[in-house]
């Protein structure tokens, strides 16, 4: 990269969609494509930028149907080298900054855009996918047996047998 930067178009082939779907435990993964730029800014510190896109296939989290994410994100990091040079003038400690905004460290003289990439794909894919209209009452199975119900409108808490054998009295002790 020279320092005037560089700019990708990266486009994911069949092949790399199905491994990139199953690195991150998605169903399916379509279309892929992500637009980058690498600019390098004084001071040492590398700006990557870009906008992802494509289609995400995820199991829901209640019923295990497949549920479709359409993706159009954008990101952008910076990293910088010789983070750990950063110290405290009067102490001589590092410094470590917590901002949401500090660079990331930047080791060698490579990055690998496509790991970059890669790495915003899974941090675009909603974490929880929910099919519309799925509700966890219609997941889990009805009440029964020791469950039942004994006002309308009230059930009865699954202990309530164990807590009546605490109130009553003990024989031989």
């Amino acid at each position: 990269m020279g320092r005037a930067g560089a700019a990708l178009e990266i486009v994911a082939s069949d092949g790399e969609c199905r491994a990139l779907a199953k690195r991150f435990g998605f169903l399916g993964l379509q279309g892929f494509a992500a637009r980058v730029t690498v600019d390098l800014q004084l001071g040492g510190q590398v700006v990557v930028e870009g906008r992802l896109r494509g289609k995400i296939v995820q199991a829901c989290v209640l019923s295990l149907e497949p549920v479709t994410q359409e993706l159009d994100d954008t990101f952008r990091i910076v990293f910088k080298k010789d983070l750990a040079e950063e110290r405290d003038p009067e102490s001589g400690e590092a410094v470590l900054n917590a901002q949401a905004d500090a660079p990331e460290p930047l080791a060698g003289n490579m990055l690998d855009v496509g790991e970059i990439v890669a790495e915003q794909l899974s941090l675009a894919a909603e974490p929880y996918p929910r099919r519309a209209g799925v509700k966890l009452e219609d997941i889990l199975p009805k009440p029964r047996g020791g469950h039942r119900r004994d006002a309308p409108g009230q059930q009865r808490h699954p202990f309530a047998g164990l807590a009546a054998l605490r109130d009553k009295p003990r024989r031989g002790r």
